[in-house]
């Protein structure tokens, strides 16, 4: 399987039961049903109420509507892709007999011989795809039909077509590719925003690539969940999560209402088996339509950015803000010269909403933003020391290429104490050596006490605490002033600033240690 279609599992270690087991398994179920029978011999079974039967009948019936009707919109796309092979692969006079290593062993071999030329490497991967237009154009993840050399699209009908890529990408994840046809059937599209947990859903696709044309229910367990793979901070959120069977070769398939409706593409699983384990998550139809419409219409998508990092509001850092209701988004770092500096949001701003349309969390002002045209004027409502304010700027144009904020998040302390961690002051070595920018001022983390508050709260070497409870930091000795002096019992809000971004975390002090 490729690496473009792994990619849908966050986290893989895949287990085998073996077939034998399985036989096990399965004889010792029967027994126990015969000796459950022997039990129940004298208890006449209640019989089937009539209603009971029509209502199933009816969902059955319901659901089998549905499937029919998505069905036929639903592709498997196979694509071949070319990869070059790792460097550090050694050669020598043996070279012929290395090539036939695994290219992992070919390092292990060989003494002291030359460096092996890189040689492209061919891959096949397999994942899915639904089709929203009469004319043949398709929506499926980035990650399927990334580096595709050839893409073949096999429709319902069995019909294998060659397919081109129309557009990708990388931050959405998804992909519009376009197959030479006319007068195919097609989904319509559904509205995201509408959905609510506890709601029915159908996942289509081809699980493990050969079980095409598969179908699984299931239900909307939450809304609103970060992106699983948080390899990139700056992807936009709000994802669908869902208990509908999702697996690897599902990338790239639809999620429908019961009204057949697209209301999310399937795109990723977190498991520790490298199968489903009761948590898929989509990516919602608000941000695969609006994507869709330029890649179609431009090849690419031109995304808004303000050029902050943010943090949710939650019941436990609300406080620190002078909040009374939980919810909006916490800008916990501005980059400079950059659409937010330039419009005059700061640090501790708690936006609250974005152009009248209320911000309920981070990821939701940034999927409102990233699809928001370039050059357009925004106003934010936000709360500044308590008090409500309003925010003029204009969105600026997201480049990847770019640092941007983005939504996570020699005096030493000891490590001991209330937070369980020890810090030193930022001198200029240690900013040079961990590549801190200037503008960064605060103490920097030497070390983390296991099972403490800060490795609770995800704290680690090298990160740079700026403020405690919201008062900027100058130095270690600082820090452990403010620290100690904060009240029994109370919870302490840090500004961390991590791998280029800044976020706050709170911590609950350890109160067995002083």
């Amino acid at each position: 399987m490729s690496a473009s279609t792994n990619k849908l599992v966050v986290s893989t270690r895949k287990i085998v039961v073996p077939a034998a087991l399985a036989a096990v398994v399965a004889l010792g179920t029967a027994a126990y049903m015969n000796h459950t029978d022997v039990h129940a011999a004298g208890i006449s079974a209640a019989a089937l109420d009539d209603g009971s039967v029509t209502a199933l009948t009816a969902l059955d019936q319901a659901m089998e509507a549905v499937a029919s009707r998505v069905t036929p919109a639903v592709v498997n796309i196979a694509v071949t892709s070319k990869s070059t092979a790792g460097d550090g692969e050694e050669g020598g006079d043996q070279s012929s007999q290395l090539q036939q290593l695994p290219p992992g062993l070919r390092q292990f071999f060989g003494g002291g011989g030359q460096m092996m030329p890189q040689q492209p490497q061919i891959e096949h991967g397999i994942g899915s795809g639904v089709i929203i237009s009469s004319d043949g154009y398709i929506v499926t993840n980035n990650h399927v039909v990334n580096g595709a050399t050839q893409i073949r699209v096999t429709l319902h009908d069995r019909r294998i077509l060659t397919g081109k890529v129309i557009g990708t990408d990388k931050l959405t994840d998804l992909a519009v590719v376009k197959v030479n046809a006319s007068d195919l059937p097609h989904i319509s599209w559904g509205d995201s925003t509408q959905l609510q947990p506890g709601q029915t859903v159908l996942a289509f696709g081809s699980p493990f690539g050969s079980l095409q044309f598969s179908v699984t229910r299931g239900i909307v367990s939450a809304l609103n969940r970060q992106d699983p793979d948080r390899s990139d901070p700056r992807k936009p959120g709000a994802y669908i999560q869902t208990d509908a069977a999702i697996n690897p070769g599902n990338s790239g398939g639809p999620l429908v209402n019961a009204h057949g409706e697209l209301i999310g593409i399937n795109t990723s699983i977190i498991t520790n088996s490298g199968s489903f384990a009761g948590a898929g998550f989509a990516i919602p139809s608000q941000i695969v339509h609006a994507t869709t419409e330029q890649l179609i219409a431009h090849g690419k998508v031109d995304h808004g950015y303000l050029g902050i990092s943010m943090n949710d509001v939650t019941p436990e850092n609300a406080h620190f803000f002078n909040l009374q209701d939980a919810s909006g988004a916490i800008v916990a770092q501005v980059t400079p010269d950059s659409p937010a500096s330039r419009g005059g949001l700061r640090q501790g701003d708690v936006i609250t909403q974005a152009n009248g349309q209320k911000i309920l969390n981070s990821g939701a002002l940034q999927v409102a933003v990233s699809q928001i045209a370039p050059g357009t004027d925004l106003n934010l409502g936000v709360i500044r020391e308590g008090k409500q304010e309003t925010v003029h700027l204009k969105v600026g144009q997201f480049n990847a290429k770019t640092e941007v904020a983005s939504n996570d998040g020699d005096g030493s302390a000891p490590n001991n104490g209330k937070l369980g961690l020890a810090v030193s002051n930022l001198t200029p070595d240690a900013r040079q050596q961990l590549q801190i920018p200037e503008q960064v001022h605060g103490v920097v983390v030497q070390n983390v006490r296991p099972t403490s508050p800060a490795e609770d709260a995800g704290l680690q070497p090298g990160d740079v605490i700026l403020e405690v409870n919201r008062a900027p930091l100058n130095s270690a000795d600082q820090f452990a002033t403010q620290v100690h002096g904060s009240a029994a019992g109370k919870d302490i809000l840090l500004l961390v600033w991590s791998k280029g971004n800044a976020s706050y975390r709170t911590l609950r002090p350890d109160q067995d240690n002083g």
